[in-house]
């Protein structure tokens, strides 16, 4: 994911959210040196700790209300990423499940502890309702992990389909960060659900855009074709192309991908690239309600910028 410009100020405290995720982790050393190529590392990008940080900001910020919080939704998105190693991506998304052992004791082992060390953090938060907006996004994320997109075709159904699944896999986070960060900032039940509306406009708009990538042009590109997985490009191109022979590509894992991508980029990118316009435009337009201010203002740019890349 590209990671879209913060405030400049928010720099500190972000350090004070990594500061506590590393001391949370690194204090357990057997488990978290075996997990180690599976957690977020200094370098890596804080954006659901930062859309925390800049909800409450909206409000009435201090940092003590709402840095258990941000630190909590990081160790919740090292959780999930860990857990997603359980399943082969591939076979899931073709509708088979794999048979006999997980294969992958260590995995889920350290995401149940991530997830574990989540639930205390979020303990800390003085707002109880920080519980309920994460407990809830984790729910969700299992829910749509289990609904795939199974075809694609016909067009509408596989493009809800899509938004089902990715609403809750790659937003859930994001529209939980915000309404918990809103409700650390004391600001009341409308504006937790616009701040909550941003979040999940914003997610979408950042998974098309990491979609559209994956058909940019260079040398790496169709990945997402090869591991199986319904992008919203694909489904665009399979409703304006050939979409037989797409969902063909889609099966067999990558057969016939140098037609597929090229496909894609002449029926699909550039529909989505305007689904992902219309989302982050989306984003921008739920918080006309929220109080302005120079946080609205850096949110704001953050969906821009999502628009734009």
């Amino acid at each position: 994911m590209i990671q879209p410009p913060l405030p400049p100020a928010l720099a500190v405290d972000l350090q004070q959210v990594d500061l506590i995720v590393r001391e949370r982790t690194l204090s357990r050393g057997a488990v978290i040196r075996a997990a180690d190529p599976h957690l977020l590392r200094p370098g890596e990008d804080r954006l659901r700790a930062a859309l925390v940080l800049l909800s409450a900001q909206v409000g009435t910020y201090r940092l003590e209300q709402v840095i258990h919080a941000a630190a909590a939704i990081e160790l919740i998105h090292a959780a999930t990423r860990t857990h997603n190693d359980l399943v082969d991506e591939a076979e899931r998304r073709r509708g088979h499940a794999r048979q006999g052992d997980w294969n992958h004791g260590l995995s889920l082992m350290v995401g149940d502890y991530l997830f574990a060390l989540a639930a205390g953090e979020m303990a800390l938060s003085p707002d109880p309702r920080v519980i309920s907006y994460f407990s809830q996004a984790v729910m969700r994320i299992c829910e749509s992990e289990l609904t795939p997109v199974p075809s694609l075709r016909p067009f509408e159904r596989a493009r809800e389909q899509y938004l089902a699944h990715t609403g809750g896999a790659a937003t859930a986070l994001f529209a939980a960060a915000c309404r918990a960060g809103a409700a650390c900032g004391g600001l009341p039940a409308d504006q937790i659900e616009s701040l909550g509306e941003f979040g999940h406009r914003l997610g979408l708009a950042l998974r098309i855009g990491e979609e559209l990538r994956d058909f940019a042009l260079g040398p790496a590109n169709g990945t997402s074709l090869r591991l199986g997985l319904a992008s919203l490009p694909l489904i665009f191109a399979a409703d304006a192309g050939d979409g037989a022979r797409l969902e063909l590509a889609l099966e067999s894992g990558g057969a016939d991908l140098d037609w597929a991508v090229e496909e894609v980029r002449r029926y699909g990118v550039a529909p989505a690239r305007a689904e992902r316009s219309r989302h982050a435009d989306a984003a921008r337009a739920a918080l006309v309600g929220v109080p302005a201010g120079p946080a609205r203002v850096a949110l704001e740019q953050i969906a821009a910028h999502v628009a734009a890349v």
